[in-house]
């Protein structure tokens, strides 16, 4: 497997955001991702328990359709005052196997119409 997948991305501050990776195996088939879960974690530093101020916003695994689709839904996003944050995801299976699928950060563009603090 290749990864993890860089994926920058900016964030409208307070909407629900939504993306969606397909994992592949080397050889680019799909991967099987029955039994497997998903978590979706933003931090303000890498390393650092104390960084992290949301893990698993919305981080499902559709093994179905070969799909873990992350979401940062609107309660959680008016937490995020700050101007960019750090995120990964990671995904694991009951047999002890982990990947981080992607990685990257989050650039935080104010609402207009609410404001919800930051800078």
């Amino acid at each position: 497997m290749a990864f993890p997948a860089t994926y920058n991305f900016a964030y409208y501050q307070g909407d629900r955001y939504e993306f969606v990776l397909r994992p592949k195996q080397a050889n680019g088939e799909a991967f099987n991702l029955s039994g497997y879960s998903a978590l979706f974690t933003i931090a303000t530093a890498r390393g650092s328990v104390e960084a992290i101020i949301g893990t698993s916003q919305s981080a499902s695994v559709n093994s179905t359709t070969g799909t873990v689709t992350a979401v940062i839904e609107p309660e959680f996003g008016t937490t995020l005052t700050g101007n960019s944050y750090l995120y990964d995801i990671e995904m694991s299976s009951s047999a002890s196997n982990v990947f981080t699928l992607a990685t990257g950060t989050i650039s935080i563009t104010r609402d207009i119409t609410n404001t919800y603090g930051g800078s």
